[in-house]
């Protein structure tokens, strides 16, 4: 089992920034992808970034240049800079773990609200 605890998201105007961290505990790999995506009302959840052990990434295309992904692997977190948010960011953000020994456990999620 792993456990994810997020934090972050909250109100933040047009154009301004948040950060998003979370921690993984439990039965952790050796390798493992982290990620975070996100969910809007009415809409299906996306993607938008995920970090592999080697430090490569995935960025979805709205997000590109705007947010950056990090992990601690000795801490077992993922951060999520958010800058130059738009109100099309507003959303549910879910934390993700995968291996391909534990499997996939998911956050339960962290509201971000993009708005003047």
């Amino acid at each position: 089992q792993v456990q994810l605890v997020e934090s972050g998201g909250g109100l933040v105007q047009p154009g301004g920034s948040l950060r998003l961290s979370c921690a993984a505990s439990g039965s952790i790999s050796r390798s493992y992808i982290m990620g975070w995506y996100r969910q809007a009302l009415g809409k299906p959840r996306e993607l938008v970034a995920r970090i592999f052990n080697a430090d490569s990434t995935n960025y979805a295309d709205s997000v590109k240049g705007r947010f950056t992904i990090s992990r601690d692997n000795a801490k077992n977190t993922v951060s999520l800079q958010m800058n130059r948010l738009e109100p099309e960011d507003t959303a549910i953000y879910y934390c993700n773990y995968r291996s391909s020994v534990a499997g996939e456990y998911w956050g339960q999620g962290t509201q971000v609200t993009v708005s003047s």
